[in-house]
């Protein structure tokens, strides 16, 4: 009775033609079943400079299953990438798609989304914004209207050149972000004072031609929730985006990353730094970018979800006016913001460990499995019973519980593959158990006989508050243990040098900066780090630039990132 298991290719494979182009010089083509040609440029660079074949996974490239003697999970500490993607295999999350750099989500995966969702659409309709829908075609022109937006993406364009057979009077852009599009929409839905502010989201897929992929990390296509909102005044705009500061504008922009910062502590229970981002890292088109950053398991940054404050840049390029009480003619003030199927990623590095994927129980499919064990044939009976009245028990107190009753499979398999699942508890019920009227209850984050209760009493409400009592330790005790480890590999630093050597140990690097645009890019270069963010959180005193010397407001965070 061999288990099934999904092994994905190495992810060079996936990339390494495409990491060969240089980046400002990127085109290819896509051929789909309706004709329609989709080929990348720089905004330098009109026409193609390279036709290239479809990119089609070959065969033998293709994820392929295995028998169970080789599901195997490659140890954390011996290839922390090759870990990852056995987790995403074995875990069944995702594989790879057809087309290289593209993945499917599988159905596991999807509802850790799901769940993502559910708790995003709720504190996102309490924030007054409703949901809606903007096509995925967008055209070449818009992009074109603000010049740093078109400068930041041109490199990872898909376009549309070719529909129904024939050429296009203008190319299409394959939906890469909205701000374009929404402009385009808000210029004809707002004309007075009256109809602001306005403020929808949407959750959508986003295509960027990344020239280097990982699944759920970053993927030619994605998906994600990106909202924007209109305000009468940058006091407005600045309040929705950070509402963490003092001042009217800054009581509204960061309402939004507040809303991110509290959904990665108390639901994925990953201990974010927040932050404002450099300006070199702000995003293409806005004049200010706040940012929510994780530290990985393998101590890199990921930019898990960020909001910006957009001023008037688009509404200035659309004309997206309004007609203020006085009778006046102004631009609107927007923000913009996101968080996408990557928050997937952050969970599975930020927990996961050498058994498989962890999960937090608020965001885990499935909270509790139950696991009947029976040798004689007079035992089942009973024993599948009780194992049914707890899920039902269970169920009815609103826990995501699943009962494993399939006898195709051994009781320590099922132990061993639910706990590579990341399911936060597992219940074991046996004859014995049947007798005692208990249960055995098990801690996916705690393994081995540590982590096993005996003896927990079957009856419903003594049951259901002890239950639910572990699932909320084990969320605290996952948020606890990213904390400390984050905090244990960020180090405070005042020179350069300090600097280097906090990069090159693979830790984070916390100092004083108030250098110049030019040099955070010489860090980057020499070191492969970047500014992560400016924390809002910031020490008082003096303090001196640890690159120049000089007096700095603000100690930034530099690391690595994916």
């Amino acid at each position: 009775m061999g288990a099934l298991t999904l092994r994905l290719p190495p992810l060079t494979s996936l990339s390494s033609a495409a990491a060969a182009l240089p980046r400002y010089h990127f085109c290819r083509q896509l051929r789909s079943v309706s004709a329609a040609k989709f080929s990348v440029q720089s905004s330098t660079v009109e026409k193609e400079i390279a036709a290239t074949p479809p990119e089609i996974e070959p065969a033998s490239q293709k994820p392929r299953l295995q028998p169970e003697k080789d599901r195997v999970i490659t140890p954390r500490s011996q290839d922390f990438n090759a870990w990852y993607l056995d987790i995403i295999a074995n875990a069944e999350l995702a594989d790879y798609g057809p087309v290289r750099g593209t993945m499917v989500i599988r159905p596991y995966g999807y509802a850790i989304w799901e769940a993502i969702q559910d708790y995003l659409n709720v504190k996102f309709k309490e924030t007054g914004h409703s949901n809606m829908y903007f096509p995925q075609f967008i055209p070449y022109s818009f992009i074109e209207k603000e010049a740093s937006h078109v400068e930041g993406f041109s490199p990872e364009l898909a376009l549309v050149t070719v529909g129904g057979g024939k050429e296009l009077e203008e190319k299409l852009v394959v939906r890469p972000t909205s701000e374009t599009i929404v402009n385009h929409m808000f210029t004809q839905w707002i004309h007075s004072y009256r109809d602001l502010p306005l403020m929808i989201n949407q959750w959508a897929n986003v295509t960027r031609w990344e020239m280097r992929t990982k699944p759920f990390v970053r993927t030619l296509e994605f998906l994600w929730q990106e909202g924007h909102t209109a305000h009468a005044s940058p006091e407005e705009a600045e309040a929705e985006v950070n509402p963490s500061l003092l001042n009217i504008t800054e009581l509204q922009a960061m309402q939004m990353i507040d809303v991110y910062t509290k959904f990665a502590y108390e639901q994925a229970a990953i201990p974010v730094v927040v932050g404002r981002k450099s300006k070199v890292e702000t995003f293409a088109g806005a004049s200010k970018t706040y940012t929510i950053e994780a530290m990985m398991g393998d101590r890199k940054a990921l930019q898990a979800g960020t909001s910006h404050n957009l001023g008037q840049n688009f509404s200035r390029a659309f004309g997206t006016q309004f007609m203020d009480e006085n009778g006046e003619r102004r631009h609107v003030w927007q923000t913009s913001w996101a968080i996408s199927t990557r928050f997937i990623g952050g969970i599975i590095m930020t927990h996961g460990d050498d058994a498989g994927l962890m999960l937090p129980p608020n965001l885990a499919p499935i909270q509790v499995v139950v696991v009947p064990i029976w040798k004689k044939a007079d035992e089942k009976a009973g024993v599948l019973g009780a194992a049914s009245s707890v899920k039902e028990t269970l169920q009815a107190a609103g826990i995501k519980v699943k009962l494993d009753d399939a006898d195709q499979r051994t009781p320590g398999w099922k132990f061993n593959f639910w706990e590579m699942k990341g399911v936060p508890l597992r219940i074991e019920i046996g004859p014995r158990d049947v007798s005692n009227g208990s249960v055995v209850v098990c801690r996916r984050d705690i393994p081995g006989k540590q982590g096993k209760v005996f003896g927990i009493s079957m009856e419903s409400s003594t049951l259901v508050a002890y239950v639910k009592g572990k699932l909320d330790e084990v969320q605290s005790s996952l948020l606890e243990s990213a904390k400390s480890f984050r905090d244990s590999n960020i180090v405070d630093v005042s020179s350069y040098c300090e600097l280097k050597e906090a990069i090159a140990q693979g830790k984070w690097a916390r100092g004083p900066w108030s250098a110049s645009d030019s040099e955070e890019l010489k860090v980057k270069e020499e070191t492969g780090a970047t500014i992560r963010c400016f924390p809002f959180e910031q020490p008082e005193g003096a303090k001196k630039c640890l690159m120049t010397g000089n007096p700095a407001e603000e100690v930034a965070i530099f690391a690595k990132s994916y």
